[in-house]
């Protein structure tokens, strides 16, 4: 693990324990083997349905190559994380409220990597990094791959979600992150957790994650946890045009449904879907 990753994972667990509120935030890193496998999508839709829980919930677009979480929500920032790094604003300063109920922080596109930062400039970042107090939920969307970058963020939260879909090259990919974290990062306490994307059938889905959860205990003797499924469904395609999340376009999508039990699990409470006014009546009726 690198210094800046422990340096992360220190500050993290100082300001949780002296968090005089009864809450302590969560720091979920959101990865992938391979890109356009909708990881951005998942990190953002994920903390809507933790907003629409009553959370405060933040998004922190860790790709510092290609940033695309505000591009996702048709957002045009006035700063990002570049103007941080380089010292030149704070993070208060850069810091985004949307309409959808979260906030975010846009990603430093056509920055390359943390690691060439000047040390002024990496206590500098660490540093603002511990200021995202407030918020009950961190959701980081790192970049695809196993960049340094990736391994520093995943190995400072508390859990990392691994997205994949039914592909084999991505399935291929999942197995690739999954092994480099089991090697690669001594965070003991790091729940890694596994969502199915773009699936037919709820069949598929566990098909998918059974491979890649078998595998992982196999040779990694490392416990992956399956999330859940999300639909491949056509809602999700009409919202990336729209640049607006799904959750929000269409909350009883199937794809939006999925994200409200991924999340339940998360937060290990049950998501029942509601049946409407009319099944409510039929029901009140029979009894």
């Amino acid at each position: 693990m690198t210094d800046q990753a422990e340096q992360l994972r220190e500050i993290m667990r100082s300001r949780n324990e002296n968090n005089s509120s009864n809450s302590k935030t969560r720091v979920i890193a959101v990865s992938s083997g391979k890109g356009g496998v909708g990881k951005t999508n998942m990190s953002i839709n994920i903390a809507i349905a933790y907003a629409q829980l009553g959370k405060k919930v933040l998004v922190m677009d860790a790709d510092l190559g290609l940033a695309n979480v505000n591009v996702a929500m048709g957002i045009i920032p006035k700063f990002n994380l570049y103007h941080l790094i380089r010292q030149k604003k704070q993070m208060k300063d850069i810091i985004i409220n949307t309409d959808f109920g979260i906030q975010i922080v846009a990603g430093a596109s056509g920055f390359s990597k943390i690691a060439n930062l000047s040390d002024d400039e990496r206590e500098h970042f660490i540093e603002e990094i511990s200021k995202m107090d407030a918020v009950d939920i961190i959701i980081i969307d790192t970049s695809a791959g196993v960049s340094s970058n990736v391994l520093d963020f995943i190995a400072a939260a508390d859990d990392a979600i691994i997205v994949t879909t039914p592909e084999p090259t991505a399935i291929t990919d999942a197995y690739g992150i999954i092994k480099i974290i089991a090697t690669e990062i001594d965070n003991m306490n790091l729940g890694i957790k596994l969502i199915v994307n773009r699936v037919k059938s709820v069949t598929e889905g566990k098909k998918v994650s059974e491979r890649v959860i078998n595998i992982a205990s196999q040779f990694l003797n490392l416990k992956v946890d399956y999330l859940g499924y999300v639909y491949d469904d056509p809602q999700v395609s009409q919202a990336i045009l729209k640049q607006k999340p799904f959750m929000i376009i269409d909350p009883d999508s199937k794809a939006s449904i999925c994200i409200k039990h991924i999340v339940g699990r998360l937060e290990k409470v049950e998501y029942k879907e509601g049946g409407g006014l009319k099944k409510f009546l039929n029901r009140l009726v029979r009894r």
